[in-house]
């Protein structure tokens, strides 16, 4: 059976947490392969509400959950997510959840610096969560991180705290800050240090050996497409590389091994924060998008912006990402729009682009060229066949996946994990 990775393939918060957690239900482990906990999921359960931001989604179903490599780890924000779904009746133990040992950590003086940066930024200002991530990314690429090993060893991290004071003591002094406390940053490593070591171990070893069994691994990407630190509208993007191809390199398995690629894309289009936004709607249509959709970011509680589906960012998205096929999500946000539009193309300087422009003033300029559909009357919201459906619906999704040149996978049409129609299995395939 084919293992299966996961990814957004707009902006993020397409509603990965619940295809995740209906996939996991299927699957033998479950593994986060890249991000931090700037990437917020929800799972409805019956009448059950899990947020996550950091566990991988499977952890609620109780499959084996791994959070890879490729991830930044906050230890204080893993252990506080671990009690909050402990006390929702979760089991989460070393047996069913394992950190790699190589991960690298988010520390305070990350979380420090990313909101030190950003409000001194003015107009240059990205939008991040303000969580660390980016700051901890920095210190990974250069070689001055502290991992989820160094915390077995904290009696010879002294170099490693030479390498990172020397490089954010300057930093901070540029900010007016005082220099690392290292003596106070010690201690807290230690307290909270057994608590992560009891899950860390190689994962790429038990990975390995799951899949060597024959078992079903689903891949976990977080952010989305279009928040790829190469791929996405740079500069605002995420510090990560989102795309499918890093599950290999995330997770230590290699590229053969990340399967059906199954790309989350939303029935219409949210932003969080700033950057551009061809198809941003700033009227009554995209305030009744955010109302009916609850556009409102899981981890930082942000409004999201809303607009029309585009279908040259998500068809440039599963091109680049290499999707096999798409879960389309919240259809039933649509319900009741007499019409509904999709973007086909952009006009730019007299020009007709059929792809994004990887430039941050023209990404600002283009100009969205509409194509009108009918919309529909009756109800999307809980169907689970074809023949749930209004007519309409279903030649908006048919049309979806024409001009985005990738077949439907999966439709979700609540957030319950049921209230799903399955198109094509991404595990049998």
């Amino acid at each position: 059976m084919a293992n299966v990775t996961v990814i957004g393939a707009q902006w993020g918060d397409e509603g990965k947490g619940k295809i995740v957690d209906w996939l996991a239900s299927r699957a033998d482990a479950v593994v986060r392969f890249q991000g931090g906990h700037n990437a917020g999921h929800t799972l409805v359960v019956g009448e059950q509400v899990y947020k996550l931001s950091l566990l991988p989604s499977g952890i609620v179903t109780g499959t084996l959950s791994i959070i890879g490599n490729g991830v930044v780890l906050d230890p204080w924000h893993l252990k506080s997510e671990v009690e909050k779904l402990r006390g929702q009746g979760v089991e989460i133990n070393a047996d069913n959840f394992a950190i790699a040992d190589n991960c690298p950590l988010i520390l305070p003086v990350h979380r420090e610096l990313d909101g030190l940066r950003e409000a001194a930024a003015g107009a240059g200002k990205i939008g991040t969560t303000g969580r660390g991530i980016g700051p901890a990314y920095e210190d990974k690429v250069g070689r001055r991180a502290i991992r989820v090993c160094d915390l077995a060893h904290l009696d010879a991290l002294e170099p490693q705290l030479d390498r990172l004071c020397a490089h954010h003591d300057a930093l901070r002094a540029g900010f007016g800050q005082p220099k690392i406390d290292r003596d106070s940053l010690l201690k807290e490593l230690a307290k909270i240090a057994p608590f992560v070591l009891q899950f860390a171990q190689p994962t790429w070893r038990r990975l390995n050996k799951v899949k060597k069994a024959g078992a079903r691994i689903l891949f976990e990407g977080a952010q989305g497409v279009l928040l790829d630190v190469d791929h996405g509208t740079y500069p605002f993007v995420t510090s990560s590389n989102t795309v499918s191809g890093t599950a290999a390199s995330g997770s230590g398995l290699g590229p053969s091994a990340t399967g059906f690629v199954l790309g989350i894309v939303k029935a219409y289009t949210t932003r969080v924060g700033s950057g551009p936004f061809p198809t941003e709607l700033d009227d009554d249509t995209g305030q009744r998008l955010g109302e009916r959709g609850h556009e409102f970011g899981t981890v930082t509680g942000r409004k999201r912006r809303c607009g029309w589906f585009d279908a040259v960012l998500t068809r440039q998205s599963c091109a680049i990402s290499g999707v096999t096929g798409i879960a389309l999500t919240k259809l039933d946000v649509l319900d009741g729009f007499e019409k509904v539009k999709i973007c086909t193309g952009y006009r730019l300087n007299g020009k007709i682009l059929d792809y994004f422009p990887s430039h941050a003033a023209d990404q600002a300029n283009v100009e969205p060229i509409y194509e009108e559909m009918d919309g529909w009357s009756g109800t999307t919201a809980g169907a689970r066949s074809w023949a749930d459906l209004p007519a309409q619906a279903i030649k908006y999704i048919q049309r979806v996946q024409e001009l985005i040149e990738t077949p439907v996978a999966l439709v979700s049409t609540s957030p319950e994990r049921e209230d799903t129609i399955l198109v094509r299995d991404p595990f049998a395939d």
